[in-house]
C-alpha cells in the first residue's frame, strides 16, 4: 500500500512521504488562491470550491474566507452547504457532511491522530479517522470536533463545544466534552 492508500485507511502512514507532502503543498496552493479573491467574486469563488472538494452536494455551497483544509478531496459536503469564517479542516480522513449544515466561525474538524508518547510521535508516524456530520446539524462558533466523530441529524452543537465522541440524531449537544442536553 502507499503512504496514502494507509492514511485513508486508517493505518499508521509516514507523514512525511513525498507524495503526501506534495499533495498537500498543491492544495495549500489552491487554498492560498482561494482567500485571496474578492469577496464579491462568488462565481469564481464558488468555481474553487467545486474543484477542490471531493465532492459537492450542490452549487449552493458557501464557503467564507478564510478557509483551510490539508487535500480538499477527502471532504464531501452536500446541498445548501454553508460555513462561516476560519474554517479549518484537517482531512487526512474523509469528512463527509450532509445536507443543510451550517457551520460557524473558527470550527475546526480533525482528522489526524499523533501518538501521546513523545519518542512514537517525533517520527512522524500518523494515522487518521474519518468525521461525519449528518444531514440539518448547525456547528456553533469555535466548535471542535475530533477525529472519529459521528454527529447524526437534525443536531445543534452549542458554541465552543469539543465534541470527543458520537452524537445521536435528533438533539442539542453542548461543553467540552459535548454531551446531549436536551433531546428533540
Amino acid at each position: 500500500m502507499t503512504e496514502k492508500e494507509k492514511m485513508l485507511a486508517g493505518e499508521l502512514y509516514n507523514a512525511l512521504d513525498s507524495q503526501l507532502i506534495k499533495e498537500l503543498n498543491e492544495t495549500k496552493d489552491i487554498i492560498h488562491q482561494y482567500n485571496l479573491l474578492m469577496p464579491t467574486e462568488l462565481e469564481e469563488r464558488k468555481r474553487v470550491l467545486m474543484d477542490l472538494l471531493g465532492h459537492v452536494g450542490d452549487d449552493k455551497v458557501f464557503i467564507n474566507q478564510p478557509f483551510y483544509c490539508d487535500y480538499g478531496k477527502h471532504i464531501s459536503v452536500g446541498k445548501r452547504f454553508f460555513a462561516n469564517f476560519n474554517f479549518t479542516v484537517l482531512d487526512e480522513a474523509r469528512v463527509t457532511i450532509g445536507d443543510d449544515c451550517f457551520i460557524g466561525p473558527n470550527v475546526g474538524i480533525y482528522t489526524a491522530c499523533h501518538s501521546t508518547d513523545p519518542v512514537e510521535r517525533n517520527k512522524r508516524k500518523e494515522w487518521a479517522m474519518p468525521v461525519t456530520i449528518g444531514d440539518n446539524v448547525w456547528i456553533g462558533g469555535n466548535v471542535t470536533i475530533l477525529p472519529g466523530v459521528t454527529i447524526g441529524d437534525n443536531v445543534t452543537i452549542g458554541a465552543g463545544s469539543v465534541v470527543t465522541h458520537d452524537i445521536p440524531s435528533n438533539c442539542i449537544a453542548v461543553g467540552n466534552p459535548c454531551r446531549v442536553i436536551k433531546n428533540l
